[in-house]
């Protein structure tokens, strides 16, 4: 992997969002002439990600459980679950958008307040939703899930060049029985298929996490892993 010079920042120890009774650090991108969709996607294959128009990446100081994952579209193989869940959510129509939509937030702020009332996100707002989801300098795509005349979920998504990365999915809180999270990732994978991207990235694998470690059973995958990506077959 190239090299990259960057000017970074280092944010004081807080609470890990994903790992009990530990501390966080985040790199977060300080040159402003890489917030670009050129400048993005190099850092991504390094291990970055967005969260609204920051970009960032773990860096703690004893703990290395945030692993960056991607998979390439053409090579995944669905599992016997991933196929049922196809099969279950085959009325879904799928639509992609390229702007956001005032029915996109009522939707997330039903999920948050249901389904992440003991998150950092709880309660929702319109300021912290597009803090989160929207990007000055670059705009991603909505997959919007819609089942008959109803819109039940949107998974946000930003187009680079050679990849899509998945920013985050909210859906229907009374569809939990649909594994509307699953589908989503499986309709971002069908669409990097479409759009012949090499990669799609899934943010930060997580084992020990029980939110965080559904990431792993999309297959064949690599992770960010001391500097290089490692593939995971099986």
């Amino acid at each position: 992997m190239k090299s990259i010079s960057l000017k970074v920042g280092l944010t004081p120890p807080h609470d890990c969002q994903y790992l009990p009774n530990r501390q966080e650090q985040l790199l977060v991108l300080l040159d402003e002439t890489l917030l670009s969709p050129t400048g993005y996607e190099p850092l991504l294959s390094a291990g970055f990600r967005r969260s609204g128009s920051d970009v960032y990446r773990p860096r703690c100081a004893t703990c290395n459980a945030c692993q960056s994952l991607r998979l390439a579209p053409s090579q995944f193989k669905a599992s016997r679950s991933q196929k049922r869940i196809l099969r279950l959510n085959r009325d879904i129509k799928i639509h992609v958008a390229r702007e956001d939509k005032p029915e996109y937030f009522h939707l997330y702020e039903r999920y948050i307040n249901q389904r992440h009332q003991d998150g950092a996100m709880y309660p929702a707002s319109h300021a912290q939703y597009a803090s989160f989801v929207l990007c000055e300098w670059l705009s991603p795509l909505f997959i919007e899930c819609w089942l008959d005349d109803n819109l039940v979920a949107v998974a946000v998504t930003d187009e680079l060049s050679q990849a899509l990365s998945a920013i985050y999915t909210f859906y229907e809180p009374s569809l939990s029985h649909r594994s509307l999270g699953t589908f989503a990732i499986l309709s971002q994978i069908q669409l990097g298929i479409e759009l012949n991207k090499h990669w799609l990235y899934l943010g930060y694998q997580v084992d020990d996490c029980q939110k965080m470690n559904y990431k792993q059973h999309f297959r064949p995958h690599q992770r960010f892993i001391a500097g290089q990506w490692q593939e995971t077959n099986n």
